[in-house]
């Protein structure tokens, strides 16, 4: 009976733990939004990052516990929405957008409802599906926000007269980054709708005995994160995005190669048959 009892617990618990950290997701992109309207452009961004960490481990504890819930799903996504859809939007419509006036309104607007859709779908998808997916559809939006906090991050110092430890090559492009944040902001909106895969990660695990390989690397992003951090998270999430984008036209440009000699194979074939006849 005690060991009934002790397990049930158990469970209650392990579906409860997960939660503190997208509360702590959540917190963050509230702070971020608080921080942004005080013009405080290194802790608002800053509050995004820890919100992107912290909604990775909510995920992987949930599925390490074994206790992913409707919940906790549907909860996640609405922390996620705040953190890095409403945040984010906020953030670049004080620093830059607000300056376009109507058109910096809608755009960003735009990104927020485009981010409000891709959770939706994210969600009925995992609803559908049996097991987890190796790939996302659509730019994932913790990525979004986190790419338009490492830019808001960037203005800030850059305005401030500040490069902190931001490398030359980086710091120079900032006026041109800031320019095309309109294009930038659309782009980002269209991506988180769209049907271009972004890996998952899910089957990366870093604490595995044959799991080296990862482990060293992500020891390596945190020395970089450390000594360089404005260009090591630009980087991180530039990368990610062209990543996903570039493997999907790969991969759609490869099938339609396979589809083309198949096609005149068939063709060839059906020739032969003829002058056969």
């Amino acid at each position: 009976m005690d060991k009934i009892t002790s397990q049930e617990n158990f469970k209650k618990a392990s579906s409860v733990i997960p939660n503190f950290f997208t509360v702590g997701n959540l917190a963050c992109g509230f702070f971020a939004i608080v921080a942004s309207m005080e013009g405080r452009w290194i802790a608002a961004p800053s509050a995004i990052f820890v919100g992107h960490f912290l909604d990775i481990l909510d995920g992987r504890i949930a599925r390490w516990m074994k206790s992913p819930s409707e919940f906790g799903m549907q909860f996640d996504s609405f922390a996620d929405w705040i953190s890095f859809g409403i945040a984010p939007s906020v953030m670049v419509y004080l620093i830059v957008l607000h300056v376009f006036k109507e058109l910096g309104f809608l755009l960003a607007l735009f990104y927020v409802l485009c981010g409000a859709l891709r959770l939706t779908r994210f969600n009925l998808k995992t609803s559908a599906d049996s097991g987890p997916s190796l790939n996302f559809v659509g730019l994932p939006i913790p990525v979004a926000g986190g790419f338009l906090a490492i830019l808001v991050l960037l203005f800030g110092l850059f305005d401030n007269g500040n490069q902190g430890r931001t490398m030359p090559l980086l710091y120079k492009q900032i006026p041109f980054l800031k320019a095309g944040i309109p294009v930038i902001m659309f782009s980002l909106s269209l991506l988180m709708i769209s049907k271009f895969q972004y890996a998952t990660f899910k089957k990366v695990h870093i604490f595995r005995p044959k799991s080296l390989p990862p482990l060293m690397m992500m020891l390596f992003v945190v020395f970089m994160i450390y000594t360089f951090p404005e260009n090591t998270i630009f980087i991180l999430y530039t990368s990610y995005i062209v990543w996903g984008f570039l493997r999907t036209v790969w991969r759609a440009s490869r099938l339609q190669r396979r589809s083309l000699t198949s096609g005149k194979f068939l063709y060839s074939g059906k020739s032969n048959e003829n002058e056969n006849k």
